[in-house]
């Protein structure tokens, strides 16, 4: 395609490429392909389709594509058939054949493949019918199932580009931010700040370079949206920087990736030779004087560079480390100049904002949170996956409407918003909207969109160790009290689920949060108690049995468990025997098998190979301990 010289000539393009997907006629199977398509075998499924397709010379009936992420990664690999948009889970490359014959021929069903709600247990061919979609508002995500992020074509086809041209023809940079403003949008990497006000700080900043940056430094574990939207749709992402530089006077722009993110890296590294090859990017964009080029500037890794001056001071070759503010980097940033930084989920909403109008977009979600926000919605639930909600929606409906529950039919315990720098919301806050100032009141934080459920059998004094021990290895260690503080709270909570909890360690544990919250220079170190903070707020019990009943209801620290055998069960088979990695088992075969408490390093083999007869149980101190492993009752003893 030569090189797009003008507006007129956009948006040409764009009616000539919706025009060609509206006259295809052909029946297309989308194969979501993302990272986590692939780890399940996407690409072997995708060659089958093609080779069957092949085989039956029917290149001119039936179209592979090759899309990202769909959201639903609990049902990887899966397909879409369009047009009939029956969507079909779990693909394997030997269902390729049957899917090609008996339904993108005859639109005859596989009902294997179908997918089953996990509460009702009713069978959902049809896309639009799955719960997992249904309570969604896919603005941003939805494009990722219709196109091939590698074909700048089929971007244009969804009116990819179009708001650019809008942009560039009748608005000047003025009138772009206050859209930006009017629409409420706010920053989906964290902090909520309002995006148009952040715009106008950099437009009205004096200076005769000005720079953009694009945060994709994603590393809250469990998180990966803006992964997937990278990997899926990197033009949007595109998009929205080039409308962002135009409207605060920015003649380069940076995306910061994260090394660990191959697949993204190399899909936006394909969208930016495309768009400077047709004219999108580079001098005089569409005939303007609208002069802007992008950069991929491949991150180490380090979770503490998703803090702006951080990922700043790492692209100038420093040492990722945070400043103090002011000044803010919309007057002094990137190598002391005026900087706007938003991360991919943000700049993937600008073209959709421009393209809609601020109205329609302010009439989703509530008041003071617009729009919709992406989650990753993992951990112990049935509908893993991305999903995207109106701000307001309720935890309940995320958790139990779109994420169809706790496995095992178990008790929902908890939910962790925000990453490890976010709090963990009780079962009693369900019904709690999920917008930033609900989950602020709740002692959690929005951050970049990380959800991770908890169930029953989930240690909440175990949990805050683990996010408090992430922040702790991940503090660039450069003011105190994020560096001292975390290490001592680390070390207190791993002394509590050890069993070696004293008296003085909560209000310790409350004193040092304080400490690091008022005192540490950055959002790290600042929310870093988060964890500690609101499993003290919410279960605190949990603390008070480890320290003082040496006790661990949710049988998960192996220090205060222990492992018994039922013999009224054991039958003398020996499996659990034959998998202890200690020899802490006695026991003849066809004989009661006793596990020696002293050798037992509670690795939980015994449990895994024979759970009807090996149990778990509190340790308490003294004669209750002795008399329920004594008793070794029938059945898991009640927590």
């Amino acid at each position: 395609m030569p090189k797009i010289k003008s507006i007129i000539e956009l948006k040409e393009t764009i009616s000539q490429q919706i025009k060609l997907r509206n006259e295809n006629d052909k029946t297309v199977l989308t194969v979501s392909a993302g990272t986590c398509g692939r780890a399940r075998g996407s690409l072997k499924v995708i060659e089958s389709l093609n080779k069957v397709i092949k085989e039956k010379k029917l290149e001119g009936k039936i179209q592979v594509k090759n899309t990202g992420c769909h959201g639903f990664c609990e049902a990887e690999p899966n397909i879409i058939i369009r047009p009939q948009n029956i969507f079909y889970q779990h693909v394997q490359p030997e269902d390729a054949e049957s899917i090609i014959t008996e339904t993108a021929l005859n639109n005859k069903i596989i009902d294997k493949l179908i997918y089953s709600d996990p509460v009702t247990g009713q069978a959902m061919p049809q896309e639009s019918d799955i719960s997992f979609y249904a309570k969604q508002e896919r603005i941003v995500m939805g494009d990722n199932a219709l196109i091939d992020p590698t074909d700048i074509n089929d971007y244009f086809a969804i009116r990819g580009y179009n708001s650019l041209g809008t942009v560039l023809k009748s608005m000047n940079p003025e009138d772009v931010i206050e859209t930006i403003i009017a629409s409420g949008i706010r920053g989906r990497g964290g902090a909520g700040f309002p995006t148009g006000s952040k715009w106008k700080f950099a437009r009205n900043a004096k200076a005769d370079i000005k720079y953009i940056i694009c945060n994709a430094d994603e590393g809250d574990p469990g998180a990966y949206m803006d992964r997937s939207l990278m990997e899926g749709n990197p033009h949007r992402v595109l998009e929205g920087m080039i409308i962002g530089a135009y409207a605060i006077g920015a003649t380069e722009g940076y995306i910061y990736v994260r090394m660990e993110y191959p697949l993204a890296l190399k899909n936006i590294t394909i969208a930016l030779e495309q768009a400077r090859k047709l004219g999108l990017l580079g001098d005089a964009i569409l005939g303007s004087e609208f002069n802007f080029d992008i950069h991929v500037f491949k991150g180490a890794g380090s979770f503490v560079s998703g803090e702006e001056t951080s990922l700043m001071a790492s692209i100038e070759g420093r040492r990722a480390q945070p400043r103090q503010r002011p000044p803010f980097p919309a007057q002094s940033g990137l190598w002391g100049k005026p900087t706007n930084i938003n991360n991919v989920e943000t700049w993937g909403n600008i073209p959709i904002i421009i393209d809609r109008g601020s109205d329609w977009f302010a009439g989703i979600g509530t008041e003071s949170s617009k729009g919709t926000k992406i989650f990753s919605l993992v951990g112990k639930i049935n509908n893993t996956g991305l999903v995207e909600v109106p701000m307001g929606i309720t935890l309940r409906e995320i958790i139990y409407d779109i994420g169809g529950g706790i496995p095992g039919d178990k008790e929902f315990k908890a939910v962790q918003t925000g990453g490890p720098s976010g709090g963990c919301i009780p079962k009693e806050k369900l019904d709690l909207p999920v917008d930033y100032e609900s989950l602020a009141e709740a002692g959690s934080i929005m951050g970049s969109g990380g959800m991770i459920v908890m169930d029953e059998e989930t240690c909440m004094v175990d949990v805050a160790r683990y996010f408090l021990q992430f922040t702790r290895e991940e503090s660039c260690g450069k003011c105190v009290p994020c560096r001292i503080g975390t290490r001592q709270m680390v070390e207190i909570l791993n002394r509590i689920t050890r069993g070696e909890g004293r008296g003085s360690d909560i209000k310790k544990l409350e004193e040092l949060a304080k400490t690091i919250k008022a005192g540490s220079l950055c959002g790290l170190g600042q929310t870093s108690p988060n964890p500690v903070l609101t499993t003290l707020r919410y279960f605190r019990e949990e603390y008070e049995d480890h320290i003082y009943k040496k006790s661990c209801k949710a049988l998960a620290c192996k220090n205060l468990i222990c492992y018994y055998i039922e013999p009224e069960k054991c039958i003398g088979c020996q499996l659990c025997k034959k998998s202890c990695p200690v020899d802490a088992i006695i026991g003849k075969r066809k004989e009661v098998h006793v596990i020696d408490h002293e050798l037992c390093i509670k690795c939980g083999a015994c449990f895994d190979v024979c759970p009807p007869k090996v149990r778990a149980v509190s340790k308490y101190t003294g004669e209750k301990k002795e008399k329920i492993l004594k008793k070794a009752s029938a059945g898991r003893v009640n927590k």
